[in-house]
C-alpha cells in the first residue's frame, strides 16, 4: 500500500501541506485523521477546507459538538469529528452516505465510525516529531496516490527552480488531460502553473491510431512550447514561459492576469472580440514555417487539418447526435455513406482556399484582456498547443460563432467585415472565397460540437456542457445560409437534425 510521509516543522508547512491536499482530493475522497489529542488533526482539516476555499480567513470552527460542519465550496467539504460520538448508527442521521455522495469528507478520530468508515478511505496518522508533527498517510492503489504523486512532483520542481514557499492554488482543468494552478511567490509575484503530463495514448480507434493522434491533439509540452514562441516571435500576446520540465509536463509561464473578453454578466465585451479579431487579421497576414524549435535542437512538426481529421471530427455528429435525437437509434449505412460523401464534397472545396496557422480554441476561455497594453497587444492568448495548419477561417469562426456564449448576429456580422476590411488593407483577399470557406468550417465545426456536447454528457457525465446545443445549433442554420451547405442542410433536415423551427430563438 504506498505511503505518503511528510514532516511539518510549523503551521506554515501545514497549510501548505492543506494546498497540496486541496488540489489532490476529488468529490468522493474521504480522508481519516488519526491521532492523539492536540496532534494537529483539526489543523490540517482547517489548512485543507480554506485552500479548497481560496481564503485563508474563513472561519473553521471545530466540529467537536456539533459533530459535523459543512462547507458549501467548489464542491461540498464535510468535516466530521466523531469524538463523542457514542455509537457508529448515529453517522446515518448525520448524513455520512450524503457528504461522501456530494463531495469530500474529513473525519477525525475515525475509528468510531467503525464498519460505516469506507473501505476506501485514504488513512492519515498525524504524531508529535521533536518540535513539529509527522503526517503519514496509507492511500491504497488507485487515482488518489497517482494525484498525490503528481503534485508532490510539482511542488518539488517549484522548489528546486526558486518558488520554494509559493503558494499554489487550482485555476481551472478542462474536459482534457491539462490543469493550471495560479501561484504566488513569498513576495507577492503571480505566475501559473501548467500541469500537462504526457497524454496516454487511448486504444485504436481507426487505422491503428488513438484518437489524438486523429486528430492532432498535442500529446506533451513541445508543442506548447514552440507555438508560443513562435507567436511571441510575431509579437502576439502569448505568455512567457520562466521554468521548464519538459519531461514531466510542468511549465511556470506568465500570468496574463483575469480578466476576460466577457462583462460581469458573461456576455461579450464588442471593444474586446473586436480588437481580438483585429489581432487575428494582424496574425494572418504571415505565413508560419512548417517547422517551430522547441529547443535543444528539437523541433515541432505542424499537423495540418487534412481530409481524415476534418472527417473524423465531422463524424462525432453521426456517433452522438443522431442516436441521442432517435433514442438509441445510430444513422442508416446509406445515411451515413451520403453524410461522408457531402463531406468529402465540402472538403474539395476548401482546395486552394487559404491557410494558416489555427490555434483552433480562439473563443471567450481562452482569450485574456490586459488593458495596461496598446492595440491588439491587449489580446492575451492561452490554450494553443494544438495548433494546426488549416483554412485561415476557422479561428475567425471560433470567436465570431463563440461555443460557449452567444455572439449576438450584429456583432458577429461586424467581426467578420472588421476581419475582412483589414485583410483588405493588408493586400490582396478574396471576400467571396473567404466567406465560402467560413460557411463550410463553420458548418464543421457546428456539427463536431453538437454530436460533443452530447459525448461529454452520456459518456464523460458532463450534463453541463448541453446548455449550449441551442446555440451550435443556430450556428448550423446559419451555416446553411450558404449556398455552398445546401447538400449537407438537406440531410440534416432529413435526418432531423434541425427542424423548420429557428435555433436562434433558443438562445435569444
Amino acid at each position: 500500500m504506498p505511503t505518503f510521509s511528510y514532516f511539518l516543522a510549523d503551521d506554515e508547512a501545514t497549510r501548505a501541506l492543506g494546498e497540496d491536499l486541496a488540489l489532490t482530493v476529488k468529490p468522493g475522497d474521504c480522508l481519516a485523521l488519526s491521532g492523539d489529542l492536540g496532534a494537529g488533526k483539526s489543523s490540517l482539516a482547517r489548512a485543507l477546507i480554506r485552500a479548497i476555499a481560496g481564503d485563508d480567513e474563513l472561519e473553521v470552527p471545530s466540529p467537536t459538538f456539533t459533530l459535523v460542519q459543512s462547507y458549501d465550496l467548489k464542491y461540498q467539504v464535510a468535516h466530521f469529528d466523531l469524538y463523542r460520538l457514542a455509537d457508529e448508527s448515529e453517522l446515518a442521521e448525520l448524513g455520512l452516505d450524503e457528504a461522501l455522495e456530494r463531495g469530500v469528507v474529513l473525519i477525525e478520530w475515525p475509528d468510531k465510525a467503525g464498519s460505516a468508515l469506507p473501505g476506501d478511505a485514504i488513512r492519515i496518522e498525524i504524531s508529535h516529531e521533536g518540535a513539529g508533527r509527522r503526517l503519514k498517510l496509507d492511500v491504497g492503489e488507485g487515482r488518489f496516490a497517482d494525484r498525490l504523486t503528481r503534485v508532490n512532483a510539482i511542488r518539488a520542481f517549484m522548489d528546486e527552480n526558486g518558488y520554494r514557499g509559493a503558494r499554489r492554488k487550482f485555476l481551472i482543468g478542462d474536459s482534457s488531460f491539462r490543469a493550471y494552478e495560479r501561484v504566488k511567490t513569498v513576495d507577492g509575484k503571480p505566475f501559473i502553473l501548467m500541469d500537462s503530463a504526457a497524454r496516454p495514448n487511448g486504444p485504436p480507434i481507426r487505422d491503428g491510431k488513438p484518437y489524438s493522434q486523429l486528430v492532432h491533439l498535442a500529446e506533451n509540452v513541445r508543442p506548447f512550447i514552440a507555438i508560443g514562441k513562435y507567436l511571441k516571435s510575431i509579437k502576439l500576446s502569448a505568455p512567457d514561459i520562466y521554468e521548464m520540465d519538459i519531461e514531466q509536463g510542468i511549465l511556470m509561464i506568465e500570468d496574463l492576469g483575469s480578466e476576460g473578453v466577457l462583462d460581469a454578466s458573461g456576455k461579450p465585451i464588442a471593444e474586446r472580440y473586436e480588437e481580438a479579431v483585429r489581432g487575428l487579421a494582424d496574425f494572418h497576414k504571415q505565413q508560419p514555417p512548417a517547422r517551430l524549435p522547441v529547443g535543444n535542437g528539437e523541433y515541432h512538426d505542424l499537423p495540418h487539418f487534412d481530409r481524415e481529421t476534418l472527417k473524423f471530427e465531422a463524424e462525432v455528429l453521426l456517433d452522438w447526435h443522431i442516436p441521442w435525437r432517435r433514442g438509441g437509434q445510430k444513422a442508416s449505412a446509406a445515411e451515413a455513406r451520403e453524410y461522408f460523401e457531402i463531406w468529402d464534397y465540402l472538403i474539395d472545396e476548401l482546395t486552394g482556399l487559404e491557410t494558416n496557422l489555427v490555434l483552433r480554441d480562439y473563443h471567450s476561455p481562452n482569450i485574456m484582456w490586459m488593458a495596461g497594453r496598446k492595440g491588439f497587444d491587449r489580446v492575451g492568448i492561452i490554450d494553443f498547443q494544438d495548433a494546426i495548419i488549416g483554412p485561415s477561417s476557422y479561428d475567425v469562426v471560433s470567436l465570431a460563432q463563440d461555443a460557449r456564449v452567444t455572439v449576438e448576429r450584429p456583432l458577429m456580422e461586424r467581426l467578420m467585415e472588421i476581419y475582412m476590411s483589414a485583410r483588405e488593407a493588408q493586400g490582396p483577399f478574396d471576400r467571396k472565397a473567404f466567406l465560402k470557406s467560413f460557411a463550410i468550417m463553420s458548418a464543421e465545426r457546428a456539427c463536431r460540437l453538437n454530436g460533443l456536447w452530447v459525448r461529454l454528457w452520456q459518456r464523460d457525465g458532463m450534463e453541463s456542457y448541453m446548455r449550449h446545443m441551442p446555440r451550435t445549433l443556430w450556428h448550423l442554420s446559419m451555416a446553411f445560409e450558404h449556398e455552398i451547405n445546401a447538400p449537407l442542410k438537406d440531410w440534416c433536415r432529413r435526418a432531423g437534425v434541425i427542424t423548420m423551427d429557428s435555433p436562434e430563438a433558443a438562445v435569444a
